[in-house]
C-alpha cells in the first residue's frame, strides 16, 4: 500500500482539524458511526439528522474544536449538494417524465411482447436495467412491480422467477452506475473519472446482474415458490393516456446522457490533450450536468409532447418530480458533510498509515469498509458516502482506471446483505407478499450475490487494466 503524506490529501483538507493520535481517531470514527447507526435503527431518527449528530460526535471524540467540525461539515454538505444535488434533481425529472409519459410502460410492453416464456427472466433483467438507469431504486420498484406481478400471473410463473431478475437489474444500477446518488458521491470523493467509471461499471454490472438475476432466480423459485398476491396489482400510471412515445425514441432518450458521458471518456483516452479543441468541447458536452440537462430537455419533447402533454402538464410533471427527492438530497448532502469531517480529521491518513503494512488490496479494503457500514446502517447510500470518505486518500496515486474500480468496489460493498434495517427489504417483502424468512432467502441472498460477484469482477479487472 502506498504511503501518502498529509499534504497529498484532498485539496480541501490540507491540514487536519485535530492532532489526535491514531487510537483516538479510530475510537472517534467508531463512535461517530455507532451513533449514526443507533439513531437510525433504534430511535428511528431521519438519516439527515443522524449524520449531522454523528459528525459532531466524531469531531468531539477526536478532540477537534467544534467550530472547525461545523465548518468541515458545512463545507462538505455544500460541496456535495452543489456537485451531486443538481444531478440527482435532473435524474429525478428524467425519471418522472419517463414514468408519467408512458415511456417506461412502452419499454416494458415492447420487450415482453417479443420475449418467449423461456426468455422472460432475461427480458425482466433487461427491462429493469434500462428503466432503472435514470431513476431511483424505490421508484423503479414501484414502477416495475405491477409488471412483475402481471407477467407472473398471466404466464403462471413463480413470482421469484420473474421478480428476482427485475430486482437484480434495479439494484445493480442503483449501486454501480451513475447518475445514481451513491456512485456520483463516491466518484466526487475519490476524484475518479465519471466516464471511465460509467464504462467499467457497465462491464461489471452485466455479468453481475445476470448471475444474481436470471441465474439465481432458478434457485430462488425453488426455495420460495409463491404466486403473485391478490389485489396487489395497482393501476398503471399511464392507463389513462391516449398515446405514448415509441419504443425506439424512449430508449434513445434514456441512453442519451450515458452516450454523451461515454463519448467524453473515449475522447479523453484517444486525444489525451486537455488543451485540444475537440477534447475541450467533449469535456463540456460529456459533463454529467450538461448530459443530464440535455436529456431532460430532449425528454420534454420526445416523451412529454409525444404523450400529448401540454406545456402546463410538462411543467407540473417536473415540479412533482422534485418534491420526493428533497430527503435524498439532504441525506446525500449530510453524508458529504460526514465524509468531509472524516477527511479533515485525518481519518483517511490514519487508514493509510495503519493499512500500509497489510497484505490486502485497496479495492478489497474499500469493499470491506462499505460492507460493514451497509450491514450496520441498512443504507446503501450512507455506506457508499462514508466508505468513500474513509478510503479517498487511497486513490491519490492510483491510475484513472483503478480509481474508477475503487468507486465500483465501494458500490459493490454498499449492496451487501440487505436485512431488516433496510427500507428496501420491507418494500420487497410487502409487495411480494413474503414473510421475513422468505425475504431473507431471496432478496437478501440476491443482494449478497450482487456484492460478491461485483467485487470479484472488479478485482479481475484490476489485474488486467
Amino acid at each position: 500500500m502506498t504511503h501518502l503524506s498529509v499534504e497529498m490529501l484532498a485539496a480541501d483538507a490540507v491540514e487536519p482539524i485535530t492532532s489526535a493520535g491514531h487510537a483516538q481517531l479510530g475510537i472517534a470514527v467508531l463512535a461517530g458511526i455507532a451513533v449514526i447507526v443507533l439513531l437510525i435503527t433504534k430511535f428511528k431518527l431521519h438519516a439527515f439528522l443522524s449524520l449531522i449528530i454523528g459528525s459532531l460526535v466524531l469531531g468531539a471524540v477526536a478532540g477537534a474544536p467544534l467550530d472547525k467540525v461545523i465548518t468541515s461539515f458545512s463545507a462538505g454538505l455544500g460541496t456535495t449538494v452543489a456537485g451531486t444535488g443538481v444531478l440527482i434533481a435532473l435524474g429525478a425529472v428524467l425519471g418522472r417524465l419517463l414514468a408519467d409519459s408512458g415511456g417506461a410502460d412502452q419499454i416494458v410492453d415492447t420487450i415482453l411482447a417479443r420475449a418467449s416464456r423461456k426468455a422472460m427472466p432475461w427480458a425482466m433483467v433487461l427491462i429493469a436495467g434500462i428503466v432503472g438507469l435514470p431513476i431511483f431504486f424505490e421508484v423503479g420498484i414501484v414502477l416495475l412491480i405491477p409488471v412483475v406481478l402481471l407477467v407472473a400471473k398471466r404466464g403462471n410463473f413463480s413470482l421469484m422467477r420473474i421478480g428476482i431478475p427485475a430486482l437484480a437489474g434495479l439494484s445493480v444500477m442503483h449501486g454501480l452506475i451513475p447518475p445514481h446518488p451513491g456512485p456520483l458521491v463516491a466518484i466526487d470523493a475519490v476524484g475518479a473519472n465519471l466516464g471511465v467509471t460509467l464504462a467499467l461499471g457497465v462491464v461489471v454490472a452485466v455479468p453481475t446482474a445476470i448471475i444474481a438475476g436470471p441465474v439465481f432466480s432458478r434457485y430462488a423459485a425453488r426455495w420460495v415458490d409463491i404466486q403473485p398476491p391478490e389485489n396487489m396489482v395497482p393501476e398503471r400510471a399511464t392507463d389513462d393516456l391516449e398515446k405514448r412515445p415509441g419504443f425506439g425514441i424512449t430508449v434513445a432518450t434514456v441512453l442519451l446522457p450515458v452516450v454523451m458521458m461515454l463519448a467524453k471518456a473515449l475522447v479523453d483516452i484517444v486525444i489525451d490533450d486537455p488543451e485540444h479543441t475537440v477534447q475541450r468541447v467533449f469535456d463540456v458536452v460529456g459533463s454529467p450536468l450538461i448530459a443530464l440537462l440535455t436529456a431532460v430537455l430532449v425528454a420534454m419533447f420526445t416523451l412529454g409532447r409525444a404523450a400529448g402533454f401540454t406545456r402546463g402538464r410538462i411543467a407540473t410533471t417536473v415540479e412533482k418530480s422534485l418534491a420526493p427527492i428533497a430527503g435524498v438530497v439532504l441525506i446525500v448532502g449530510a453524508g458529504g458533510g460526514f465524509k468531509q469531517t472524516l477527511v479533515d480529521a485525518g481519518v483517511g491518513q490514519m487508514i493509510l498509515d495503519v493499512s500500509k503494512g497489510w497484505n490486502i488490496s485497496a479495492l478489497l479494503l474499500a469493499w470491506l469498509i462499505a460492507v460493514a457500514i451497509r450491514l450496520a446502517t441498512g443504507s446503501a447510500t450512507v455506506a457508499t458516502i462514508s466508505a468513500a470518505g474513509l478510503v479517498a486518500p487511497l486513490a491519490a496515486e492510483m491510475s484513472t482506471t483503478h480509481a474508477a474500480l475503487l468507486v465500483l468496489a465501494i458500490g459493490c460493498g454498499s449492496l451487501f446483505f440487505s436485512h431488516v434495517n433496510d427500507a428496501g427489504f420491507w418494500l420487497v417483502k410487502e409487495y411480494f407478499g413474503m414473510n421475513v424468512g422468505q425475504t431473507l432467502k431471496t432478496w437478501s441472498v440476491m443482494e449478497t450475490l450482487i456484492s460478491v460477484v461485483g467485487i470479484g469482477c472488479v478485482l479481475l479487472l484490476s489485474l488486467v487494466l
